[in-house]
């Protein structure tokens, strides 16, 4: 599949609408030299201690504010583009207190490679995420980062509520 495709990029956007987001694009995008991308924090962000939460659910649309808090100059806000610059998709492994375990990438785009790494430092600046020890194991939420062409991005569970 090609990303030039029109069938086939409104085909997977539908795949999107329904959550199979990884699925629907796995083949998609070329490696095209890009642009340099903007700066996503801007001077250091002093976050607020997060809210302890009682589900996953709450969890991860708070850890998704603390993200867009954390990087200002990097998200957009808003609906998506039609078609998005990139999709990196991550798994944050946490520690009990909040702070992060590991980053395990889910989903490379093939295109804007660069916003990957826009995306790690991202959950980086964000962290830590608060208490979850009372949450059930394993302490892990995924997110998915929807990048326009100005390489800014949004939490894709924002962008469900």
């Amino acid at each position: 599949m090609h990303c030039t495709d029109t069938r086939s990029l409104k085909r997977g956007m539908r795949w999107f609408a329904w959550g199979a987001l990884p699925l629907a694009l796995a083949g998609c995008g070329s490696s095209p030299s890009a642009p340099t991308a903007p700066t996503a924090a801007g001077p250091s962000t002093k976050l607020a201690a997060p809210a302890a939460t009682k589900n996953w659910t709450d969890f991860k649309i708070q850890a998704a504010r603390r993200i867009v808090e954390a990087n200002p100059n990097g998200v957009y806000t808003g609906a998506p583009q039609q078609v998005l610059l990139a999709i990196p998709v991550l798994e944050v492994e946490l520690n009990a207190d909040g702070s992060i375990k590991r980053i395990e990438v889910m989903r490379r785009p093939g295109q804007a490679p660069e916003t990957l790494q826009m995306a790690i430092d991202a959950v980086k600046r964000a962290a830590p995420f608060g208490d979850v020890s009372k949450l059930p194991k394993p302490w892990k939420f995924t997110e998915v980062f929807l990048f326009n062409d100005d390489k800014r991005f949004k939490p894709r569970t924002l962008d469900a509520l």
